[in-house]
């Protein structure tokens, strides 16, 4: 009995391995996810969504237990796919805020994790904005909201050292549109893999 249900279970990771698409921030990975909701993964799952199945799922808020359910994605282990695709590279802010919400500070807590796992990787931390209001101030508040991620790590026990940061202000907006739904995607930290 327990070796015919092994050999379903393993069919069905074979099924499920052939029609996963190839990683790929435009696809349904939740690469920019609908604001607040941070899940990412390989597999099925919207915007938002963690691919769930034999390879681990995590809920709508992330990947559950970072190190746990870990996907194979290109670029390999402490890369930056590895970490936008198990971890979670961005974290979303209000209107004009550069506090971190609790959605926030999780996926941070599993970037201070995954940074410790992988003591040789360094990142740049980038502040964004949205499109309103004037360049120079949204320079100043991308970089505001670069530092308050920074901050978070390294009060988590990551060098300083090991994290740079960087404004865009609202020079490189992740959503190109007006309108609450895109703002809110634009009002972003994301870390990247040096």
């Amino acid at each position: 009995m327990r070796l015919k249900l092994f050999g379903i279970l393993g069919a069905l990771l074979v099924l499920t391995a052939c029609e996963s698409t190839p990683w790929d921030a435009a696809s349904s990975s939740g690469m920019g996810a609908v604001s607040g909701a941070q899940g990412y993964g390989n597999g099925a799952g919207g915007p938002g969504g963690v691919g769930s199945g034999a390879l681990g799922a995590g809920g709508a808020g992330g990947v559950g237990g970072a190190m746990n359910g870990r996907t194979n994605v290109p670029g390999g282990p402490g890369s930056q796919q590895d970490l936008a695709a198990n971890v979670g590279d961005r974290v979303f802010f209000g209107y004009d805020q550069v506090d971190l919400t609790a959605e926030a500070r999780a996926t941070l807590d599993r970037q201070a994790q995954w940074l410790k796992q992988y003591g040789n990787v360094s990142v740049t931390i980038e502040g964004h904005s949205d499109e309103r209001g004037t360049r120079e101030y949204n320079l100043a508040l991308g970089d505001r909201r670069a530092s308050a991620a920074k901050n978070y790590l390294v009060a988590r026990g990551i060098s300083p050292n090991r994290v740079a940061t960087l404004s865009y202000g609202k020079e490189r907006p992740a959503i190109g549109a007006s309108g609450e739904q895109a703002w809110s995607q634009n009002r972003r930290a994301v870390t990247m893999v040096n």
